[in-house]
């Protein structure tokens, strides 16, 4: 995971209480590179004793395995998952520029130009990109994907109008909502969000079922015993249910994880679920290995 992104915020979020709760210190060490398959393969070679953890996001766990050829490791087999944490809903924005004021409006406009519409993601095969190719399956809306390198490269050309919209996680969209220099037409969660309770959820907007997030969760390397387990699991737990903590990712935009969730076999059956959703997203791409 870079330095400053999504996974590191969050983990540096979580590792203060979870230290406190394991009676020793967690340190956060950024390995990039591959879309997170670089850290994924050297966590997967490292001995299972607790002292090596993975955080897990969708590009190691779920994306690369689909789109990466001779992946190192396999993410389902080579982990023993500890928990999920949170997931961070994506939205569907377009510039203050474009007529559109309801995800409805925007399935309307676009398939009046056909092909013309340009939505942003972070790059090829993002979890952005994928979202993207779901909401066209689903609509028929034909939304045209302009891949970036990153959300990072994404947001100036949003906000000049150089691109018509984007998907991008609500922690990126909402500032420049306010700010009225984007309008955020949808959300790609279950339900509203309680940090903006003004913005409709994609599904209200007239697509049922849709839904997209990015994840993060915790694993250690495969073979990892109970004794091993059990307290990291105790220390996710109780990082997830606190307070302090759920009020600062949840400022952020993310969603904590539902305490079953945050468990190994929660977690194990997310990934699972995580991981057909993004095989049938990246065919539906025309994505391969």
């Amino acid at each position: 995971m870079p330095p400053g992104g999504n996974s590191d915020t969050v983990a540096r979020v979580l590792a203060p209480r979870m230290a406190e709760v394991l009676g020793q210190p967690l340190v956060v060490e950024n390995r990039a590179g591959a879309g997170g398959s670089v850290g994924a393969t050297q966590l997967a070679r490292a001995r299972p004793d607790g002292y090596n953890l993975l955080l897990g996001s969708n590009g190691p766990m779920t994306v690369n395995p689909n789109v990466q050829a001779n992946l190192a490791y396999d993410p389902l087999r080579d982990f023993t998952p500890i928990g999920l944490a949170v997931r961070t809903p994506l939205t569907i924005t377009v510039h203050r520029s474009l007529p559109p004021r309801s995800v409805a409006e925007l399935i309307a406009y676009a398939k009046a130009r056909p092909g013309q519409v340009g939505i942003g993601s972070s790059g090829v095969a993002s979890i952005s990109h994928l979202a993207l190719e779901v909401f066209n399956a689903m609509t028929g809306a034909g939304l045209l994907h302009v891949p970036y390198g990153s959300g990072g490269a994404l947001t100036p050309d949003l906000v000049a109008g150089t691109v018509g919209g984007a998907f991008t996680e609500i922690s990126t969209a909402l500032p420049l909502h306010r700010d009225g220099a984007v309008r955020i037409l949808g959300l790609s969660a279950a339900r509203r969000l309680a940090l903006a309770p003004e913005i409709p959820t994609v599904e209200e907007g007239g697509v049922p079922g849709y839904r997209a997030a990015a994840f993060i969760g915790i694993l250690l390397p495969a073979g990892a015993p109970p004794e091993v387990t059990g307290p990291l699991q105790a220390a996710l737990a109780a990082a997830v249910a606190d307070a302090g903590v759920r009020r600062r990712l949840e400022e952020m935009g993310s969603e904590m994880a539902a305490p079953e969730e945050a468990t190994p076999a929660g977690f194990a059956a997310f990934l699972q679920a995580e991981t057909e959703w993004t095989r049938a997203a990246a065919e539906r791409a025309g994505l391969r290995p």
